[in-house]
């Protein structure tokens, strides 16, 4: 079964690489995001939401650098899908001449909301990514010697990468010992709290020159190893392996948020807006886990306590055997296993339940 999967992943890799130049698809690459994404900007910050101690980036070429899993990260995937023959640059290391080719911004514990993740320590938000970006859009002007419209002939080519919300549910909504928002707000209401939010900074990225985005759906939080060793069969009374509650106000968000790229492409002039469905990607790697080559999908590879989920890796820890026969690394994060196959699919699936209304390849090309 470990052939099979590595054949599949090998097929669907290069199919998709197939086109790939000796130039990237798009001259830039900028990415927005939490843990799932972040590649080291938490590394210098006063967090519990860190990862730069082994067993993290055990597989990963440059070690432990900041990827919350054993290897690459989904955008880390997909940079090579486009071509780039380097990795994103984080935006705690990037150097000045580094920028025009893009800079990931994403930070571990972040999401829309300011508030969110405030439980872990330190790190960006949503709000504080955008105005990195300003920053760097700036250093980029001057590097264009302040010609405006290079520098937005620059931007509009370039790929966004947006995935934010996770962190607003799992550190914030569904922590009710330290958050109200689960009393203030009914799970449509706050979604609605969150596009909102959304949609204003995504204006901003928008002014600032933003033009292709690819927004991503948020996944199957209730399956996470951290949610299933908090859910007993005496709390679940529905019958499923997973927290139900989490899923349906994730979903919730998920439906707005396609309502909201809709909604871009038709009000924002010479913008292309896509929807990234994570959701159904993993539905369908936990349906179809033995095609893909994952024996183990309730537990993490690394971790502590029910279902590895209770803890995250601790430093040193010895993980399991097999790294890619487990969906997840850890409490809350993919493997570079499965990082691969959500990135193929963003980039090159031709259903649109996965990608609406195109894939991430073809709005490098448009």
């Amino acid at each position: 079964m470990e052939e099979l999967r590595k054949v599949i992943l090998l097929i669907l890799f290069l199919l998709s690489a197939a086109e790939t130049r000796s130039e990237p698809q798009v001259p830039c690459f900028f990415i927005f995001g939490d843990s799932l994404v972040d590649n080291g900007n938490n590394n210098g910050l006063l967090t519990l939401a860190r990862a730069n101690y082994m067993p993290y980036g055990v597989d990963f070429s440059e070690g432990p650098s900041g990827r919350f899993n054993n290897g690459r990260t989904t955008v880390d995937v997909l940079a090579q899908l486009l071509g780039f023959r380097n990795f994103i640059p984080s935006y705690s290391t990037v150097q000045r001449n580094e920028v025009l080719r893009g800079v990931n911004f994403a930070s571990g514990a972040a999401g829309i909301r300011d508030e969110t993740g405030n439980n872990l320590g330190e790190h960006y938000s949503f709000t504080e990514q955008v105005e990195h970006f300003r920053q760097v859009v700036q250093v980029i002007r001057r590097l264009f010697q302040r010609n405006d419209t290079k520098l937005f002939d620059h931007l509009s080519k370039c790929i966004f990468f947006i995935g934010m919300g996770s962190n607003d549910y799992l550190n914030n909504y569904f922590m009710p010992n330290y958050y109200t928002t689960s009393s203030d707000y009914s799970p449509t209401t706050y979604s609605a709290v969150l596009l909102e939010d959304y949609s204003r900074l995504l204006n901003q990225l928008y002014e600032l020159g933003a033009r292709k985005v690819a927004a991503i759906g948020l996944g199957e939080i209730g399956c996470i190893p951290y949610e299933l060793a908090r859910l007993s069969s005496s709390n679940n009374k529905t019958g499923s392996r997973c927290n139900e509650k989490i899923n349906k106000a994730i979903n919730i968000f998920n439906i707005g948020l396609l309502q909201m790229v809709k909604r871009f492409n038709r009000d924002m002039e010479d913008a292309m807006f896509i929807y990234v469905n994570t959701y159904e990607s993993s539905k369908d790697l936990v349906k179809n886990a033995m095609a893909y080559g994952f024996n183990v999908v309730d537990k993490g590879c690394c971790g502590v306590g029910r279902n590895n989920g209770q803890i995250t890796c601790l430093p040193l820890q010895t993980p399991c055997a097999n790294h890619s026969s487990h969906l997840f690394w850890d409490a809350f994060h993919p493997t570079e296993a499965a990082n691969q196959i959500y990135a193929t699919k963003a980039y090159n699936s031709t259903s649109s339940l996965d990608v609406y209304p195109m894939n991430i390849k073809q709005l490098a090309l448009a």
